[in-house]
């Protein structure tokens, strides 16, 4: 149902289709592990050419694994340490092309290329963050990026 190739149009519009989606899955429901859960599930569906996709969360001042799909990851981060780190710690969304090239980069798994991360914002305060792994160097492009805040958008409305 979710697979990107099931989806019209250009990639803006499959990702404007895709946060509709999302915003009907996660209508009444205000768990937030729950709707986190779902919401990995269904961007694991959609992306292409990705090999990890999921949340982390803040807890007494640090990111702790959430739901997510994938190979088992690193559990707590630290804020400004790795790509996820520093999201939060900038509060803005980085995109790294190639990881091995980002100082101080985590290697949860050493298949992993590319990565884009989002932090998650309420009350201008980073709740989490939403991160996502390819093995593609140069994966993510600013298509992506909109896209996938739109969805982070969208998903925060059920958070």
């Amino acid at each position: 149902m979710f697979a990107q190739e099931n989806y019209e149009g250009t990639l803006e519009s499959q990702y404007t289709t895709l946060a509709k989606q999302l915003d009907a899955l996660l209508s009444g429901e205000n768990d937030v592990i729950a709707n986190l859960s779902n919401a990995s599930a269904v961007l694991n569906q959609f992306l292409q050419e990705i090999n990890w996709v999921g949340f982390y969360l803040m807890k007494d001042g640090e990111l702790v694994l959430g739901p997510f799909q994938g190979l088992p990851a690193c559990v707590r981060i630290a804020v400004g340490r790795g790509v996820c780190g520093t999201a939060v710690a900038q509060k803005k969304t980085i995109v790294v092309e190639d990881v091995h090239a980002f100082p101080g980069h985590i290697a949860c798994d050493a298949a992993s290329n590319s990565e884009i991360v989002i932090p998650l914002l309420k009350e201008g305060e980073v709740i989490g963050v939403l991160d996502i792994d390819s093995p593609i160097k140069n994966r993510f492009s600013e298509d992506d990026e909109r896209g996938l805040t739109l969805f982070v958008q969208t998903l925060l409305k059920h958070l």
